[in-house]
């Protein structure tokens, strides 16, 4: 916060303090809950806000800046702009909160109180107070007061980094704030009260947004990267308590959210990426709401803002603002599978162009309902009247801003002028002692560099050198257009303007850097294209030259005016460093590029230190603790006065030194400049930074630069810095001061001692947050021309100004209140307006000039080949003259063309050549040949595939022909019919339980937890003691008959199994029968008619589209089947005729061969040939060759000589003629052969009419009779197989008819099943529908049904486990009371310690999963522990000892084994507990589920019979359709008086051979019929039969039963386990036990023995004590004696005595008595003690010593049968008193 206005906050609050003194009264802040808070509670601003950081003991005043202005806004940050009041918007600027006056334009400022910047802001419902969520180390949300801006709240602990968003809820009792990385943590406050609500963490992802419902305060939702999460504040048994459901998007894409709107039944419509709007209900999409034809709602992301009369507004990064009709939107549903909702906005907004909305802020006045603020990332703030009337004004722009990080600063050098630049194409520029922008410009790419141009370049101060994005240069010219109208007469508009003087490209890419040499003669330009250009000073820019460095620059750096020589050092981003001599501007250097290689220069590669330098700064630290420990130690010496003591050596494990690491990629380099000629400074970033390092050029320079490594030659540490590396600086114009912009956004100040090149007094510096701490890197850093303002620009788009001086001081020092603006140059009106390049794709002036050297080569070799060509026309005319010449001349003197070749090699060069181009030509043809080719087949087979090749083959001797069918393709509806599905369609109500199958019992717990365990009496282990060989074999056979026992039992338990599984419920049906019901209900049918109103499709006879799309396509393709099967019978007899014509024109050839040599009178006439008419064989058809080609274009040259008619018939009447003529040919060739043929006969006949001789005509008669032989073979061969030809093609034709009868029937069926498919399709929407909603029922049921079973079966396994543990319990008391055996002493006492109560530590703490379970369970908990208080209190005092101490006389094995039994009874009690609350759990599960169920079946029968009714309808529609039936007059039954009626309606159509089976199942029916009534006849007396058995079997069992019981009375004396006595086997241990007792017993006998003895010497001694006790006791009674007589002497005297003496012998009387009292006394305890001593030697043998006398002889003492404690009455006032056993060790009793 500024001076001024910190100030008036303090006085503020200074004055209320006063008033509230003075009147004595408390001033209470009243809350919209009724709460209060009192005004002493407010924190302290100036307490809380951060300071800057300074050097300790430092002289740098705390006060070294001060706050000025804030020129920028965060644009680009969420949800940055709020309203406090109709004149008041707030909002982020870097570590600062601006209050922006809208009217006045004014700012307050209020710092952030971390130090590490404010995350998000959020102003309270009721504007009286705003919560700031800062960053930094555990932020906190501070709450101010508005208008007084006190901070009066601190919210500590909600996250650990960050704030990302805060929200109140509708009345403003309740914040919520959600952190950013590393925690996410969602915390609910209750602010008034700094209390923490409710916490948890919120994702695991960056989260955008958070806000209350503003209908459902118990609702919350939040949004971020790629997810939405609902929230719900749940009462649970433990608390209030945050659960969150995480969005599902299903089928839709994910997408970030940032923006949503809770509507009043719980839905939440929310933006998405790409301009849709999804409907959120419950936590999945509903439906995704777009435009009419699938338009976006919004181009680019889309935001919802508001919900308010009727209509859902909506802002998106197109500019627009929509509102869309609530009522749709909140009823929207899909309309199809693509889950889109169609709506058009109701009103519209076009904010403008080029503006993106980002957030909304409404106003708060009643009146100004409509009234919003926007904030828009393009960097504006606008103000939208959202009324959609027609008299709603535009939009109004407030503010203007910068948009995104600040590419380019710099300051004017004569006024207080700051020019900014940005990616936003804008420049600006602002007059930062006046607080306001003077003017813009907007271009058509974004700013990157810009340089205020020195005064030695334009002393002015009006130029602008601004670098843009596309490599463009821009040359901007300031004036004061106001001065303008002096000369011009023109009344412009502002206070200044910025206008184009000249434009070039020298780059083309980014320009990074502009500089100015020294002496303003030369202007660098360097680009992220790694080149550096130089341009001549002037009136107009003129290119030098470009030099190329290693990498993008980064910075340029001129050498000052100290330094002798002029260089420029360039910085590369890369860490290379590049310093080169300034090119001369007055050389000219012609040539096709502007490079300049010939410029000297040298190079530096910075190599990193940083490792090396922190492993010195280790070394010298190890160092210096091991001499200071020396030193230490020698001085320990010294102080020891041992000299001459050598110190020992301690040997230390040191710790492995850092390693030398070489980051990769290397650090980016930041800035630098020149320290001295050669020497410069360099600033890295990365893992180099902290640390300023100085360098130098190396001399050897031959190195190629990307391959150098240089290393620095000093540095100097820069504290604090490791992770915030120096990113700009700056001096002042004294260089006193080095001001430094840092990565994380503050700015730091050094102190320098003058002339301090080394910058050896950079130590002490002064630092303060001032942009954001995470983006907001301080790029740049300037001061004004008089030393007096600081201004700082940051990636975060925010610009500062800071005075050095105090606000009042910089005031009274200024004399001017706003900077001068330039005044325009003259004639500047009167120019002209540079040329501007505006093409982003417009040639660099490098391109430019090698595109021109280019069109230059370019024209000039075309002018040679111009040249060329002609002078080649020339010689190839005189060429042709030559040769013209040359046939001119006799043959004679003719040349030859080998001689005309100058030589054969050009010949054979050219044949190659164009071998070589035929080649090329072909495989640039190659496509194309193969692309025609595949055209030409995909014609042929797309004509041959449609004309329809109908085969006809024609009888030989007959008329008969028969011809295949036309099978043309599919029709277009099959093969849709073929491909189409419907995922998802139910088959069948098993379709559901398919999917489920049966779930399996989850196992019950643990079997070890329900293992019998060993209840056996736990006794001492007593050593090994070895049975006999008879004992051995008696434990043998014990356990060979227990095993036969067991074996015998658990075969009888299984047949007991096996008969109980196989007996049938009461309700149970026999199987056959039920499966006779089945087939029959199966096979029967319902003979009820289909038209029948009652009539009910059985369920797997119901039709569908699907299936009668497939009974369609199957009856297609069986009529297909058919004529394929025909088709291919009758091509195979055509095919055998071609075979057979083929082989009778052979026979026939033969037959002719015969008759040659035959007479003619003898020759028989050979049958006509048949031939393959061109229907027989129509594929021949499309067969052509070339010969019949070119025929056809000779036949059609002809025909358009001849005639002009239509191309189609002219084409028809050409391939008629063309097929006479193919038939005319193959006529003359078998004329031909015919003529031969007849040619020989003739020669044959005039060779036969010579004579012949006696034996050759013999030979002749028999040649005559075999070739007669022959002629008549081979014509019967031909009739025969003729014949035989002409009956397979009757038979074939005949079977061909009868087929044809069937398709047509298969045709009139197939059009029925068309009907019906159609008639389907229409029912098929809503059948599916309700089929669907069947199916899901189905699935419900069985999915109920299933944990309902498996639920069951838990339960009976629980209350199996249940009785198991309670038989366990019992086995458990009964061992317990075996152990104890019969009159047991101490039965009682350890009967109580077995069934005592304790509490028990619990063996495991509850995890996160169990916490809700053992939270239900505290109040079991309680109220047993409460049980457990009360058995504890009612016990008596010594109870706590009984669990620890065995009593004497008690078996210490027996006491522990009671201990272990009670540990097992406590543990089964506890099983049993957990056991029965699990089984009372499934229980209400279970009646839960049945409860569902029921619901559920109820909705099932209603959805069935909704679907029953539509079936119904649809199976009524099908009945209306149609159906030819063809019958003859004999099938037709229907006959009224005789005759058939001309009405067939009434008519039913049955097939005969269903009516016949119908008529003889009546006659079936009746037999069985009375076959079952004999069954049931036969069946009752079986029942009555076996239930009078059934009774007396029960008679027999109890009879039975009560003799068992009498003989278990009369042997056990208690019932007993038949089953566990057969099974019990020989006990080792017992047999052992038995074995050490009889040893035992033997043992202690003879000890008994020895103890008697001892007992008659002590009781010897005791008589001995009591005679000497009877003694003193006879003395003490005469002592007693005297004594009384002494005393009633003396009462006697006393009487006689005066008053003198009495006092005095009553005192010695009083003496005498209480010594002999105490003498008594003594004796008394002598004696109790002589009787204990007596009673423990009677019991256990031992010595009686008397107190302080000798020992005696030891005393024989009493019996003591019972072993009890002995008591012993003495006399009256005697007490009884419990004898306890003395310490055994001490008086060496051995128990």
């Amino acid at each position: 916060m500024s001076e001024e206005n910190r100030t008036t906050v303090g006085e503020q609050t200074e004055e209320r303090e006063t008033a509230t003194q003075d009147n004595g009264e408390v001033v209470q802040l009243e809350s919209e809950n009724g709460s209060t808070k009192q005004l002493s509670e407010y924190y302290n601003y100036e307490e809380l806000h951060s300071r800057p950081y300074i050097t300790p003991d430092s002289a740098i005043p705390e006060n070294l800046l001060h706050l000025c202005h804030s020129f920028g806004y965060d644009s680009g940050r969420s949800g940055n702009l709020q309203l406090l009041d109709d004149n008041t918007l707030i909002f982020i600027a870097g570590n600062l909160l601006v209050l922006l006056d809208v009217s006045t334009k004014e700012q307050r400022y209020l710092r952030s109180c971390s130090g590490g910047g404010i995350g998000t802001i959020k102003a309270h419902p009721s504007k009286e107070c705003f919560a700031v969520a800062e960053k930094g180390i555990q932020p906190s949300i501070i709450m101010y007061e508005y208008p007084s801006l006190r901070p009066f709240c601190i919210l500590r602990g909600g996250t650990e980094r960050a704030y990302c968003f805060v929200d109140f809820n509708q009345d403003g009792s309740l914040l919520a704030g959600v952190g950013g990385d590393p925690d996410y943590m969602l915390t609910l406050w209750d602010w008034r009260r700094e209390e923490v609500m409710l916490r948890c963490k919120a994702i695991s992802q960056e989260v955008y947004r958070v806000s209350f419902s503003p209908y459902n305060p118990g609702l919350l939702t939040s949004s971020g990267s790629g997810h939405i999460k609902f929230w719900k504040m749940a009462d649970t048994f433990s608390g209030l308590k945050l659960q969150g459901r995480m969005g599902n998007f299903g089928k839709t894409a994910a997408t970030d959210i940032k923006g949503y709107v809770d509507l009043p039944d719980g839905k939440v419509v929310s933006g998405s990426d790409w301009g849709n709007l999804l409907l959120w209900e419950g936590n999945a999409i509903k439906v995704e709401i777009c435009r009419k034809g699938g338009g976006k709602c919004h181009a680019g992301m889309v935001q919802p803002f508001a919900l308010e009369d009727g209509q859902l507004m909506t802002i998106g990064y197109d500019g627009a603002v929509r509102g869309w009709d609530f009522e749709s939107i909140d009823t929207a549903d899909s309309t199809g599978d693509s889950g889109l909702f169609e709506l058009e906005p109701m009103n519209e907004l076009l904010v403008g162009h080029n503006v993106c909305l980002s957030s909304v802020v409404k106003s708060s006045q009643p009146s100004d309902s409509f009234i919003c603020f926007a904030q828009d990332t393009s960097g504006a703030i606008w103000k939208l009247d959202l009324s959609f009337t027609y008299t709603t004004p535009d939009p109004e722009c407030l503010f203007s801003f910068h948009a995104g990080a600040i590419q380019g600063l710099d300051v004017s050098r004569i006024s207080h002028l700051m020019a900014t630049t940005t990616l936003d194409r804008t420049v600006r520029v602002f007059d930062f002692l006046a607080k306001r922008e003077l003017t813009s410009s907007r271009f058509n790419q974004g700013g990157t560099a810009l340089s205020w141009a020195p005064t030695m370049v334009n002393q002015s101060g009006s130029l602008l050198v601004t670098g843009f994005e596309d490599g463009v240069l821009r040359l901007l010219e300031l004036y004061d257009p106001q001065r303008l109208n002096v000369v011009t007469g023109r009344i412009p508009k502002g206070d200044a303007k910025l206008r184009l003087k000249q434009a070039f490209k020298p780059h083309g890419a980014p320009v990074t850097a502009v500089a100015y040499e020294r002496n303003g003669e030369i202007l660098a330009t360097g680009s992220s294209d790694s080149t550096v250009f130089f341009f001549t000073v002037g009136e107009k820019y003129k290119p030098i030259g470009f030099v190329r460095v290693p990498g993008p620059v980064q910075a340029l750096e001129w050498t000052p005016h100290s330094h002798g020589e002029n260089r420029l050092l360039i910085l590369c981003q890369s860490g290379h460093v590049v310093e080169v001599h300034p090119p001369d501007p007055e050389v000219q250097r012609p040539g096709i590029t502007f490079h300049l290689p010939e410029l000297s220069s040298r190079a530096f590669r910075f190599r990193s230190i940083k490792s090396r330098i922190k492993r010195e700064q280790e070394i010298a630290r190890r160092q210096a603790a091991k001499d200071k420990k020396q030193k230490e130690r020698e001085e320990r010496l010294k102080e020891s006065k041992q000299p001459d003591l050598e110190p020992e050596d301690e040997e230390e494990v040191e710790e492995e030194l850092p390693s030398i690491f070489i980051p990769k990629p290397p650090s980016p380099l930041y800035f630098g400049f020149y320290s001295s000629p050669g020497h410069f400074w360099l600033s890295m970033g990365g893992y180099d930074s902290g640390f300023l390092y100085h360098c130098q050029f190396s001399e050897d320079q031959d190195q190629d630069p990307l391959q150098r490594q240089d290393e620095p030659f000093d540095f100097l540490p820069v504290l604090n810095a490791d992770d915030d590396p120096i990113r700009s600086f700056t001096f002042s114009s004294d260089r006193q001061l080095l001001l430094c912009g840092m990565h994380s956004g503050s700015i730091r100040v050094y102190p320098l001692q003058p002339g301090d090149h080394s910058l050896s007094s950079m130590q002490a510096y002064w630092a303060l947050s001032v942009h954001d701490n995470q983006y907001g890197h301080l790029r740049h850093i300037r001061c004004s021309y008089d030393d007096l303002l600081v201004l700082t620009a940051g990636d975060d788009g925010n610009f500062f100004s800071f005075s050095l001086l105090p606000p009042e001081e910089l005031k009274k020092g200024m004399q001017r209140k706003k900077a001068k603006v330039p005044s325009p140059r003259v004639g500047l009106a009167n120019e002209a307006l540079a040329q501007d390049i505006e093409d982003p794709a417009a040639c660099s002036i490098e391109s430019e000039k090698q595109k021109l050297d280019k069109d230059r080569q370019r024209r000039e070799a075309e002018l040679k080949i111009a040249a060329k060509q002609n002078k080649l026309a020339e010689l190839n005319k005189k060429f042709q003259q030559l040769l013209i010449t040359n046939q001119r001349l006799p043959e004679h003197v003719r040349l030859k063309p080998e001689e005309l070749q100058l030589h054969p090699c050009f010949s054979e060069q050219a044949e190659r050549e164009k071998a070589q181009q035929v080649r090329l030509v072909r495989e640039q043809m190659a496509w194309e040949e193969e692309r025609s080719s595949i055209a030409l087949r995909k014609m042929q087979d797309w004509f041959k595939d449609s004309l329809s090749n109908v085969v006809t083959v024609v009888a030989i001797c007959s008329d008969h022909r028969v011809s295949t069918y036309s099978l043309p393709t599919l029709p277009e509806h099959s093969a849709q019919l073929r491909h189409q599905t419907r995922p998802g369609w139910p088959e069948g109500d098993g379709a559901a339980a398919a999917e489920h199958g049966r779930p399996r019992v989850e196992p019950a717990k643990d079997s070890s937890m329900l293992e019998e365990e060993d209840l056996r009496p736990l006794v001492a282990d007593s050593e090994g003691v070895k049975l006999g060989d008879r004992q051995m074999e008696r434990l043998r056979k014990a356990a060979e008959k227990a095993k036969q026992a067991r074996a015998k039992i658990e075969k009888r338990k299984q047949e007991w199994a096996q008969l109980y599984a196989e007996k049938p419920s009461e309700n149970c049906e026999d199987p056959q029968d039920v499966q006779a019901i089945a087939e029959a209900k199966e096979n029967l049918g319902d003979l009820k008619l289909k038209s029948d109103k009652d009539f009910t499709m059985p369920k797997h006879l119901r039709m569908n589209a699907e299936r009668k799309s497939t009974e369609l396509i199957g009856l297609e393709t069986k009529i297909r089947e058919k004529q394929t099967e025909i088709n291919q019978r009758i091509v195979a007899l055509r095919d055998s005729k071609v075979r057979l014509v083929s082989q009778l024109h052979s026979q026939t050839q033969q037959v002719l061969t015969v008759q040659l040599r035959l007479p003619a009178h003898l020759h028989r006439p050979p049958p006509t040939l048949p031939a393959i008419l061109p229907e027989e064989t129509p594929e021949k058809r499309l067969q052509f060759n070339r010969a019949t080609l070119e025929r056809y274009r000779r036949l059609r040259d002809q025909r358009m000589q001849s005639l002009e008619q239509d191309e189609q018939e002219d084409s028809t009447y050409i391939l008629a003629q063309l097929e006479k003529e193919v038939g005319r040919e193959e006529g003359t060739l078998s004329q031909s052969a015919s003529s031969v043929t007849r040619e020989e006969e003739e020669e044959e006949e005039e060779e036969e009419g010579a004579e012949l001789s006696e034996l050759e005509e013999e030979l002749r008669r028999e040649e005559e009779i075999r070739l007669l032989h022959e002629q008549d073979s081979l014509l019967e061969q031909i009739e025969s197989s003729v014949w035989q030809f002409d009956a397979e093609l009757v038979l074939l034709r005949h079977q061909k008819l009868l087929l044809d009868w069937q398709l047509k029937q298969a045709d009139l069926r197939e059009l029925t099943l068309y009907q019906e498919l159609l008639l389907l399709k229409e029912f098929e929407r809503r059948e599916g529908s309700m089929q669907e909603n069947l199916s899901a029922r189905t699935k419900e049921e069985i999915s109920i049904t299933s944990k309902l079973e498996e639920y069951n079966e838990q339960l009976e396994v629980k209350r199996a486990d249940i009785v198991k543990l309670q038989e366990r319990e019992k086995a458990l008391h009964a061992a317990f009371y075996i152990s104890l055996g019969e009159e047991n002493k101490f039965e009682e006492f350890l009967t109580k310690v077995f069934k005592k109560k304790i509490k028990r530590v619990k063996k495991k703490e509850p995890t996160g999963n169990e916490e809700e379970q053992n939270d239900e369970d505290s109040d079991d908990d309680s109220d047993w522990d409460n049980d457990d208080d009360d058995f504890d209190s009612g016990s008596d005092e010594g109870g706590a000892a009984l669990d620890n101490v065995c009593p004497p006389g008690c078996v210490p094995a027996l006491f522990g084994n009671t201990l272990q039994l009670r540990e097992r009874r406590m543990d089964l009690e506890e099983l049993l507990v957990e056991e029965k609350k699990s089984a009372e759990v499934l229980r209400k599960e279970c009646i839960m589920l049945v409860k569902k169920e029921k619901s559920v079946k109820s909705s099932q029968k209603a959805a069935e019979d909704d679907l029953e009714l539509v079936n119904r309808e649809k199976q009524q529609k099908i009945n209306e359709l149609d159906v030819v039936v063809p019958l003859r007059l004999h099938q037709i039954m229907f006959v009224v008086n005789g005759s058939v009626p001309s009405d067939q309606s009434p008519a039913l159509v049955l097939d005969k051979t269903e009516l016949t089976r119908l008529q003889d199942r009546i006659k079936q029916l009746q037999e069985e019929n009375n076959q079952q009534k004999d069954l049931y006849i036969d069946a009752r007396k079986q029942y009555v039969g076996l239930t009078h058995d059934r009774k007396d079997m029960k008679v027999k069992i109890k009879v039975l039963e009560k003799q068992c019981h009498e003989l278990m009375m009369m042997k056990f004396g208690r019932e007993v386990d038949l089953e566990a006595l057969q099974t019990l086997s020989g006990n080792r241990r017992l047999e052992e036990l038995k074995q050490e007792k009889l040893l035992r017993e033997a043992a202690y006998a003879k000890e008994i023995k020895q103890w008697d003895a001892k007992v008659e010497e002590a009781r010897d001694r005791l008589m001995e004590v009591t005679r000497c006790n009877t003694e003193r006791v006879l003395c003490m009674t005469t002592l007693m004696d005297q004594n009384r007589e002494l005393e009633r002497k003396i009462n006697a005297s006393q009487k006689k005595m005066g008053n003198k003496s009495q006092d005095y012998r009553s005192g010695v009387d009083q003496a005498d008595i209480q010594r002999l009292q105490q003498l008594v006394k003594t004796q008394s305890q002598q004696a109790e003690v002589l009787r204990r001593e007596i009673d423990l030697l009677s019991r256990q043998g031992g010595q009686v010593l008397p107190p302080a006398q000798a020992r005696l002889p030891p005393i024989i003492p009493l019996p003591n049968p019972t072993g009890r404690t002995k008591t012993r009455t003495q006399g009256p006032g005697r007490l009884l008193s419990q004898v306890k056993a003395p310490d055994a060790s001490r008086q060496g009793v051995n128990y």
